[in-house]
Protein backbone atom coordinates (compact mmCIF):
# COMPACT_ATOMS: atom_id res chain seq x y z
CA UNK A 1 0.00 0.00 0.00
CA UNK A 2 2.53 2.37 1.18
CA UNK A 3 4.81 1.36 -2.03
CA UNK A 4 2.13 2.02 -4.33
CA UNK A 5 1.58 5.08 -3.00
CA UNK A 6 5.34 6.61 -3.08
CA UNK A 7 5.22 5.01 -6.67
CA UNK A 8 2.41 7.56 -7.57
CA UNK A 9 3.61 10.92 -5.50
CA UNK A 10 7.15 10.01 -6.77
CA UNK A 11 5.44 10.20 -10.39
CA UNK A 12 4.90 13.58 -9.16
CA UNK A 13 8.20 15.06 -8.29
CA UNK A 14 8.13 14.73 -4.52
CA UNK A 15 8.44 11.62 -2.52
CA UNK A 16 10.12 10.42 0.41
CA UNK A 17 8.83 6.96 1.77
CA UNK A 18 10.28 6.04 5.14
CA UNK A 19 9.74 3.09 7.81
CA UNK A 20 7.66 4.48 10.96
CA UNK A 21 11.16 2.89 12.92
CA UNK A 22 12.92 5.03 10.73
CA UNK A 23 11.54 8.02 10.69
CA UNK A 24 12.10 11.05 13.05
CA UNK A 25 10.96 14.70 14.09
CA UNK A 26 13.98 16.08 11.15
CA UNK A 27 11.98 14.09 8.90
CA UNK A 28 8.68 15.59 9.66
CA UNK A 29 10.11 19.11 9.46
CA UNK A 30 11.82 18.27 5.76
CA UNK A 31 8.69 17.02 4.56
CA UNK A 32 5.85 19.30 2.97
CA UNK A 33 2.73 16.57 3.69
CA UNK A 34 2.72 13.61 4.89
CA UNK A 35 0.78 9.75 3.78
CA UNK A 36 0.53 7.48 7.18
CA UNK A 37 0.43 3.95 6.17
CA UNK A 38 0.03 1.72 9.32
CA UNK A 39 -1.47 -1.79 9.98
CA UNK A 40 -4.57 -1.82 12.31
CA UNK A 41 -3.97 -4.72 15.04
CA UNK A 42 -6.32 -5.76 17.93
CA UNK A 43 -8.36 -2.61 16.61
CA UNK A 44 -5.60 0.24 17.84
CA UNK A 45 -2.42 1.26 15.04
CA UNK A 46 0.58 -1.12 14.91
CA UNK A 47 3.13 -0.79 17.87
CA UNK A 48 5.68 0.29 15.03
CA UNK A 49 3.33 3.19 14.20
CA UNK A 50 2.41 4.04 17.62
CA UNK A 51 5.80 3.93 18.64
CA UNK A 52 6.64 6.42 16.34
CA UNK A 53 4.02 8.77 17.08
CA UNK A 54 4.86 8.28 20.56
CA UNK A 55 8.39 9.57 20.00
CA UNK A 56 8.00 12.18 17.54
CA UNK A 57 5.12 13.66 19.10
CA UNK A 58 5.78 16.39 21.60
CA UNK A 59 8.98 17.35 19.69
CA UNK A 60 6.88 18.19 16.90
CA UNK A 61 4.06 20.18 19.00
CA UNK A 62 3.35 23.43 16.90
CA UNK A 63 5.55 22.93 14.28
CA UNK A 64 3.59 21.03 11.72
CA UNK A 65 0.53 23.41 11.69
CA UNK A 66 -1.25 23.43 8.44
CA UNK A 67 0.36 20.69 6.28
CA UNK A 68 -1.48 17.94 4.21
CA UNK A 69 -2.04 14.47 5.45
CA UNK A 70 -3.51 11.48 4.21
CA UNK A 71 -3.49 8.38 5.70
CA UNK A 72 -4.63 4.44 4.45
CA UNK A 73 -4.89 1.95 7.06
CA UNK A 74 -4.66 -2.15 6.59
CA UNK A 75 -7.21 -4.02 8.59
CA UNK A 76 -8.18 -7.94 9.15
CA UNK A 77 -11.62 -6.69 9.04
CA UNK A 78 -12.81 -3.01 10.48
CA UNK A 79 -10.17 -0.57 10.25
CA UNK A 80 -11.81 2.67 11.64
CA UNK A 81 -10.29 2.56 15.34
CA UNK A 82 -7.14 2.74 13.96
CA UNK A 83 -8.07 5.60 11.15
CA UNK A 84 -9.50 7.82 14.23
CA UNK A 85 -6.42 7.14 16.23
CA UNK A 86 -4.62 9.07 13.94
CA UNK A 87 -6.76 11.25 12.93
CA UNK A 88 -6.97 12.50 16.69
CA UNK A 89 -2.84 12.32 16.64
CA UNK A 90 -2.61 14.61 13.18
CA UNK A 91 -5.67 16.58 14.51
CA UNK A 92 -3.10 17.21 18.13
CA UNK A 93 -0.35 18.44 15.07
CA UNK A 94 -2.78 20.89 13.15
CA UNK A 95 -2.09 18.77 10.58
CA UNK A 96 -4.76 19.42 7.43
CA UNK A 97 -6.89 15.98 6.53
CA UNK A 98 -6.80 16.23 2.72
CA UNK A 99 -9.09 13.23 1.86
CA UNK A 100 -10.67 10.56 3.72
CA UNK A 101 -9.19 7.62 5.52
CA UNK A 102 -8.55 4.81 2.87
CA UNK A 103 -9.08 1.49 4.76
CA UNK A 104 -7.77 -1.76 2.94
CA UNK A 105 -9.92 -5.08 4.77
CA UNK A 106 -7.93 -7.93 3.87
CA UNK A 107 -10.86 -10.27 5.52
CA UNK A 108 -8.41 -11.79 8.25
CA UNK A 109 -10.72 -13.41 10.92
CA UNK A 110 -8.72 -16.87 11.39
CA UNK A 111 -5.29 -16.87 13.51
CA UNK A 112 -3.93 -18.91 10.02
CA UNK A 113 -5.61 -15.47 8.24
CA UNK A 114 -4.15 -12.92 10.27
CA UNK A 115 -0.53 -14.71 10.59
CA UNK A 116 -0.66 -14.64 6.97
CA UNK A 117 1.64 -12.66 3.73
CA UNK A 118 -1.26 -10.28 3.02
CA UNK A 119 -1.93 -9.62 -0.97
CA UNK A 120 -3.58 -6.73 -1.51
CA UNK A 121 -5.70 -6.74 -4.63
CA UNK A 122 -5.09 -4.72 -7.41
CA UNK A 123 -8.22 -2.05 -7.45
CA UNK A 124 -7.27 -1.11 -3.54
CA UNK A 125 -3.50 -0.70 -4.67
CA UNK A 126 -5.10 1.87 -7.29
CA UNK A 127 -6.82 3.82 -4.30
CA UNK A 128 -3.74 3.68 -3.01
CA UNK A 129 -1.74 5.20 -5.88
CA UNK A 130 -4.29 7.61 -6.05
CA UNK A 131 -3.69 8.62 -2.74
CA UNK A 132 -0.25 9.36 -3.39
CA UNK A 133 -0.90 10.88 -6.51
CA UNK A 134 -3.45 13.61 -5.52
CA UNK A 135 -1.53 14.32 -2.41
CA UNK A 136 1.97 15.03 -4.57
CA UNK A 137 0.21 17.06 -7.38
CA UNK A 138 -1.86 18.75 -4.54
CA UNK A 139 1.94 19.68 -3.21
CA UNK A 140 3.29 20.34 -6.54
CA UNK A 141 0.69 22.49 -7.61
CA UNK A 142 0.47 24.43 -4.02
CA UNK A 143 -3.29 24.12 -3.53
CA UNK A 144 -2.32 22.80 0.53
Amino acid sequence: MAEAAFAAAQAEGVALLLEAAKADPADLLAAGGYIFCAPENLAALSGTMKEFFDRCYYPMLGQLNGRPYAQMICAGSDGENAARQLARIAKGWRLKEVQPPVIVNTDAQTPEAILADKVICPNDLARCGDVGAALGAGLVMGVF
